[in-house]
């Protein structure tokens, strides 16, 4: 009988998380750190299961995770899928965005579906039901801009604070926190509006580690959920499996 757990790998450079499926049933989520391929290594060889990975670090520890047992299935771009892609550069789409669009495409009702992944970028997918994946944006997300701000000047301090900020800060270190944190709240904010404008018939799915730290569902055609990403890599296995 075929085993029915599967664990899905998502190797990400800030850390590695691993999903458990049971009968196509997300039951748990665990984290693992990056630099340490030892503790992945070891629970790769402790549970029993069908595995897959995709994978955005070096392809010395992609293999190394790979071998770990045998019949590891390396999920990558050119990946079978059931959507279209009409992207220009297909050789350099990330993973996680190729993830995150066929989730909004197995699940919207709209002609359109945009997905916002608020994490170490901020990420808008977009695709449509007979076009498939028409493409996004990508800009640097709150702990890139903190690092841009300290490496590019010669006084700003480095900041990790991403709690809401007030409008005006009444210090140097609130006045960046304001700056980043309302910034990327308006460029969210005011992308989907722009999205709004444009596609009709549109619904927005929200992910990403950040995307907590921003108020931004608050209306009907907004569904968050934060293993949005693992859920369509999970998808994507069962048409490769």
């Amino acid at each position: 009988m075929q085993n029915t757990t599967v664990f899905i790998i998502d190797a990400g450079n800030s850390s590695i998380k691993v999903a458990r499926f049971e009968l196509d049933q997300l039951m748990e989520v665990q984290r693992f750190p990056s630099d340490e391929l030892s503790e992945i290594k070891t629970f790769i060889r402790d549970n029993d299961g069908q595995y897959a990975v995709s994978s955005v670090l070096s392809k010395k520890d992609t293999d190394e995770i790979v071998s770990t047992i045998p019949d590891i299935l390396l999920l990558e771009t050119d990946a079978k899928v059931n959507l279209t892609i009409n992207y220009g550069t297909t050789n350099t789409l990330g993973m996680d965005r190729l993830c995150n669009a066929i989730y909004a495409y197995n699940r919207t009702k709209s002609d359109y579906a945009v997905v916002v992944d608020i994490g170490t970028c901020i990420k808008f997918d977009i695709v449509h039901k007979t076009d498939g994946y028409i493409g996004g944006s990508i800009s640097p997300g709150i702990q890139l801009r903190y690092n841009a701000l300290n490496d590019y000047t010669g006084k700003l301090p480095l900041l990790s604070n991403k709690t809401q900020a007030e409008l005006v800060g009444t210090s140097t270190n609130l006045s960046i926190q304001s700056g980043v944190m309302n910034g990327i709240g308006a460029e969210i904010n005011g992308t989907m509006d722009q999205y709004r404008k444009r596609f009709s018939s549109l619904t927005f799915f929200v992910t990403g580690g950040d995307a907590q730290n921003f108020d931004i569902l608050t209306k009907n055609d907004i569904f968050a959920d934060k293993n949005l990403t693992l859920i369509g890599l999970y998808e994507i296995y069962q048409q490769n499996a």
